[in-house]
Formats: C-alpha cells, sequence, structure tokens
C-alpha cells in the first residue's frame, strides 16, 4: 500500500519573503520623504547677524542735489536760428542783458506785411478823420455866409420898416422886405440845427475814428516789440547756466534756451523710489551731514507725478546763513517717519529677496534650521522682527539664492 507525501505550500514562502522587502522598501521611501532637505555650505560664503534688541526709528535716506532757491527758464519767444551768441555758460548776467540773438526770415518778411499793412490802415483813418473835420469846416463857412446874409436882411428890414412908417417905402417893397427877412431868419435856424446835429456826429466818428487809430498803433508797437523778440534778454539777474546755444542751431517758439538762477538761497532736490510716496509729505523735518554737523531740512513741496518709477521731492534748508555750499553738490537725506521705540530688530540683507521676510535660517553650532518669522517695519539698516526670533539668535542674512529649498544647512569651515 502506497504512502501519502504532503506537499509544502511554496506560495507561503514566497509571502514571507516578499513582506520583509515590502517594509524595508516602504520604510526607505517614508524616511527618504519625511528626511528634512540638507545642503553644505562654507561658512566664508554666508553672512551671520544676531538678533538684537534696540530702539528702532522708521527713516528713510535718499540722496539730494543743491539747487538755487530760485529760478527761472529762459524761453525763444520767436524761433529760429542762432546767429550771434554774446555770453558764455556759468556767467553772472543782469536783467535786460543780451543773450543770444536768432534770426527767421520769414518771420521778419511776414513782420514787415504786417506792419505795411497796419501803417496804411492807419492812414486810411487820419484820411476820414480829416475829411470830417474838412467837413465840419465847410459847413462853418456856410453858417458864416448865412449869418451875414441874415444880417444884411435884419438892418433892410429895420430901415424899411422906419420908412414904411413914415410912408415914404412902398406896400410892396415892405411886404418884400418881410419876407426876405423872414426867409434868413428860418434859413439861418435850420443851417444852424443842422451844423450842430453834424457836428455831433463828426465828433462820434472822429472819437471812433480815434478809438481806431490807437488800437491800430497798440498793435504796430506789439508788432515791433516782437520783431526785437529775435534777441533774448536776460529776464532776471543771476548766473545762466544750461546754456548751450550753437551757430546755426534752430530753437523753435516755446522751447527753453537756458537757465537763470538767483544766487540768493539754496534749496535740495530729490528724486526719490515711488515705494515712498505715501510715507512723504510737506513739513516732514530731516538732517544731512555737512562739514561733519546735522544740519536740519524740511520738505517743501513734493510732486507726485512719478516717471521711470521715481517722484521729485524739494526740501528747504531750515537755518542756511552760516552754510557755504555749492550748486550741483550732493548730500544723503535723512526723514525721521516715527520716534525711536525699543523693539527686537534684525539686520537687512539678501535673504528678504528671496523669502520676502517670511522665513529665515537660524544657526545653531554648525547647523542651520529654516523657520517661520513675520516681519514688520523696516528702514535702510534693519527690519522689525514681530514673530519667529528672539534677541541673539543668530541667523543667515545672505542670499539664499541656491538653497531656497532647503530646510537645513551644514556649515563647514
Amino acid at each position: 500500500m502506497d504512502t501519502v507525501i504532503s506537499r509544502k505550500n511554496n506560495k507561503k514562502k514566497k509571502l514571507l519573503l516578499i513582506i520583509p522587502i515590502i517594509l524595508i522598501l516602504g520604510y526607505l521611501i517614508f524616511a527618504a520623504f519625511t528626511k528634512k532637505k540638507t545642503f553644505n555650505v562654507k561658512r566664508a560664503e554666508i553672512t551671520i547677524n544676531s538678533v538684537e534688541s534696540d530702539y528702532f526709528e522708521d527713516f528713510i535716506l535718499f540722496e539730494a542735489k543743491v539747487t538755487p532757491l530760485n529760478s527761472m527758464l529762459v524761453n525763444v519767444i520767436e524761433g529760429g536760428s542762432v546767429q550771434e551768441i554774446y555770453v558764455e555758460n556759468g556767467s553772472m548776467v543782469t536783467k535786460g542783458q543780451p543773450l543770444v540773438r536768432l534770426y527767421n526770415p520769414n518771420t521778419e518778411l511776414t513782420y514787415m506785411q504786417q506792419e505795411t499793412s497796419i501803417i496804411e490802415q492807419i492812414n486810411n483813418l487820419n484820411k476820414a478823420k480829416l475829411d470830417l473835420r474838412n467837413q465840419e469846416l465847410n459847413l462853418a463857412k456856410d453858417l458864416i455866409a448865412i449869418e451875414h446874409d441874415y444880417l444884411d436882411a435884419e438892418n433892410l428890414y429895420n430901415l424899411n420898416k422906419k420908412l414904411f412908417e413914415q410912408e415914404i417905402l412902398a406896400k410892396n417893397e415892405w411886404k418884400v422886405t418881410q419876407e426876405n427877412y423872414r426867409f434868413q431868419k428860418e434859413r439861418m435856424q435850420i443851417i444852424k440845427q443842422s451844423v450842430t446835429k453834424e457836428k455831433q456826429a463828426n465828433q462820434i466818428q472822429i472819437g471812433q475814428l480815434n478809438q481806431s487809430i490807437g488800437i491800430m498803433n497798440q498793435s504796430l508797437s506789439i508788432l515791433r516789440k516782437n520783431k526785437n523778440n529775435f534777441l533774448i534778454t536776460a529776464p532776471l539777474s543771476g548766473r545762466l547756466s544750461s546754456f548751450e546755444p550753437i551757430l546755426g542751431k534752430t530753437f523753435t517758439q516755446g522751447n527753453s534756451i537756458g537757465t537763470i538762477d538767483v544766487m540768493q538761497g539754496y534749496k535740495l532736490v530729490a528724486d526719490v523710489d515711488e515705494f515712498y510716496l505715501n510715507r512723504i509729505a510737506e513739513g516732514q523735518k530731516g538732517s544731512v551731514d555737512f562739514n561733519n554737523e546735522k544740519v536740519e531740512v524740511q520738505i517743501t513741496k513734493v510732486i507726485p507725478e512719478v516717471k521711470n518709477g521715481r517722484f521729485i521731492v524739494e526740501l528747504n534748508f531750515i537755518n542756511q546763513k552760516d552754510l557755504d555750499l555749492k550748486q550741483g553738490i550732493s548730500f544723503g537725506v535723512r526723514i525721521n517717519l516715527s520716534e525711536k521705540v525699543k523693539t527686537i530688530v534684525l539686520t537687512k540683507g539678501g535673504f528678504y529677496q528671496d523669502t520676502s521676510g517670511k522665513w529665515i535660517f537660524v544657526v545653531n553650532g554648525n547647523k542651520a534650521e529654516r523657520i517661520n518669522i513675520k516681519l514688520g517695519r523696516e528702514n535702510p539698516l534693519y527690519y522689525e522682527v514681530l514673530e519667529g526670533l528672539k534677541p541673539n539668535d543668530r541667523v543667515i542674512t545672505s542670499s539664499y539664492q541656491d538653497y531656497k529649498d532647503v530646510e537645513i544647512l551644514n556649515i563647514e569651515e
């Protein structure tokens, strides 16, 4: 009788071998995903600073140039090409002093034609006025003749009246004398009224003609004055700057050919980054370093128009009596935006560009670990620390460009 031999289960054996392998692989994968990423850096390649408890002052710094307190542009009134140059850039000039002469033949020809036309109109108006005067003179002559005829008629009337009363003069002749006297009397009265009205009308016309002639003369005066605009003169006394005309160079009407600076005080003008536009206002005070001393300044004007990411600020020296200032020199201006406050501060560095101030590497021995932080206000030197750091913490403040995704840095000597 045969004996039954039992076969071993190969599937169980394989399962016992696969399970440990799967567990090991799972552990390795889990460890790989949960292990913090590390990166090795040289100590000489990084900058380490300590977090401090210090006074934080909100202020900004920017560069400003010294310019005259008052200036005036020298503008071209009548365009043309440069014909003569009388002064040099940087010269001191007085009001009315010739600077440069321009030439424009087309404009000059137009001026001559306009001048001729105006003179012709003035002559026509004067002729019309003379005609009215002659008309008045003729009326006056006629009136004298009529008055003479009236006086003759009156004398004859008085004489014939006596003769008629003495019955020397015939009745028919007396009637003729009466009729002639009446006619001459009425004629004189009518002519006198006519002459009076004519004179009144002529006076009104002459007044209007005189007014028109006055306007024409004003136009002629302005025209002749405009002809002199080709000669550009200094509008006030001061130092001439930005004045660079060249013989033959053409300037159009309204262009600026230079600037005259009134040498009676100075101000500061600065181009400031648009980031500070909402933090700067007129009246804010600050200071500059001049000959190792603090000199107070005050913002007098903020021009909010932003060009190429910058806007203009003007400042005055609060006291500049004893300052030997020179046009064009630059100062570093410090404007205080708040009072000093005791808080935790962190030195500024390149890390901010890579982290936006949301995290930082804190150094502990030869390692640096990434932690989350929260920063507040800033000035050109420090950030205000709100959360995540405490005084005496040592942190890396240099750029994180090469290890943005790293969590632990191994610092090697």
